[in-house]
């Protein structure tokens, strides 16, 4: 059976590369770059899009039309970066940092694991069953993104790599404003965390920095309910409430 899936999955990749040299135009070699090398992007620590792995000493504005050819075609799922968690992310959005999921997780598995295609379906099964050492971090936070997207979110993160002062340096995976815009906190970080042991120093720090802007704080995990000290943690499969929140 899971040979039966990945085959048609390997089918559909193959025609989304197929409708980027047919379609893309003047951007197919850029746009075909960017697709091949999601995986490894996403496999990484901080997970922001780096385009000198394309092209060395190139820039994110050099393939500013490329994504926005993906993002259009509904291959991928762009998370750009945001300054302050204020009212309107957009109005404080740097489109030079940016991540950039693919949209289908399975998608996203086969596309990792293209170098052989039975290894490829017992691999997700493997994923499935939690039996593989493997980078989990970048399917589940893909996941996430996907769950966020489809319930209208457009998608934000917070980024600081200030090499001065530890207390600025952050990574917050998901920022989601309320659905009704109140004068002050309508901005949530959400942090996604893919093992059962982790830290949360990033989102302490975050809470500190912005605390007069923040809505509730949310940790989605592996395991069950529970709200601690102002935090709001949820099973990953839970994100999807996070689209209606007043």
């Amino acid at each position: 059976m899971w040979s039966m899936v990945e085959f048609e999955k390997r089918n559909i990749l193959n025609l989304y590369r197929a409708d980027i040299h047919k379609f893309a135009g003047a951007l197919r070699e850029k746009v075909a770059s960017i697709f091949s090398e999601i995986p490894a992007q996403l496999s990484k620590h901080e997970k922001k899009f780096t385009v000198s792995a394309i092209t060395a000493n190139a820039r994110i504005r050099d393939f500013d039309g490329a994504f926005e050819w993906l993002k259009g075609a509904m291959t991928v799922n762009i998370c750009y970066g945001a300054s302050e968690p204020n009212v309107g992310l957009r109005l404080n959005m740097d489109r030079t940092t940016l991540k950039c999921y693919l949209g289908d997780t399975g998608l996203l598995i086969s596309l990792a694991f293209d170098e052989n295609e039975l290894a490829a379906a017992d691999i997700h099964n493997r994923i499935l069953n939690d039996d593989i050492e493997i980078n989990s971090g970048m399917i589940i936070e893909n996941i996430v993104a996907q769950m966020l997207r489809s319930a209208g979110h457009k998608l934000y993160f917070y980024s600081s790599s200030d090499r001065t002062d530890a207390a600025n340096r952050m990574e917050i995976d998901f920022l989601v404003s309320k659905s009704r815009t109140m004068p002050n906190h309508n901005i949530s970080p959400i942090e996604v965390k893919s093992g059962r042991k982790y830290s949360t120093a990033s989102l302490d720090k975050y809470r500190a920095k912005y605390a007069q802007y923040l809505d509730t704080p949310f940790v989605l995990h592996k395991k069950d309910v529970q709200v601690k000290d102002g935090v709001v943690y949820l099973p990953l499969y839970m994100a999807y409430l996070l689209a209606n929140r007043r």
